[in-house]
């Protein structure tokens, strides 16, 4: 079983994910902005985070920032979801330092997918 960190201000999107990956036995955390994000990240450790890039007070972009800078936490796998489908976006982000880039709307399995095999590639999935 593996901790999970969904962070995207809007609470259904954080519900949408939550109920995509639920069978998977995962245990969950949320956070509605970047920053909760940041702290969250710092008082307990994560398997992976699912971040959304539009945020309103610390965006996507320099949340992965934070993680790729921090020791601890520079391999942690995340899973940007996100509206921003253009490819500027994507290589922007990829770059940055995120693991895999999907974009809304997308399907259940596709998420799930996309979990396991990051989990798996990280170690955290055999748990």
């Amino acid at each position: 079983m593996a901790e999970i960190l969904v962070v995207d201000d809007s609470r259904v999107m954080r519900e949408m994910v939550v109920a995509c990956l639920r069978a998977e036995q995962h245990g969950f955390a949320h956070a509605a902005s970047g920053l909760e994000a940041i702290e969250t990240l710092s008082l307990r450790p994560f398997d992976l985070v699912v971040l959304d890039l539009n945020m309103p007070d610390i965006g996507g972009l320099e949340v992965i920032e934070f993680i790729r800078g921090q020791d601890r936490l520079r391999s942690l796998p995340i899973l940007v979801v996100t509206t921003r489908g253009d490819e500027e976006s994507r290589a922007r982000t990829l770059a940055a330092g995120a693991s895999e880039f999907m974009t809304k709307p997308f399907t259940p399995d596709a998420i799930l997918a996309s979990v396991r095999a990051l989990l798996q590639d990280s170690g955290a999935g055999a748990r």
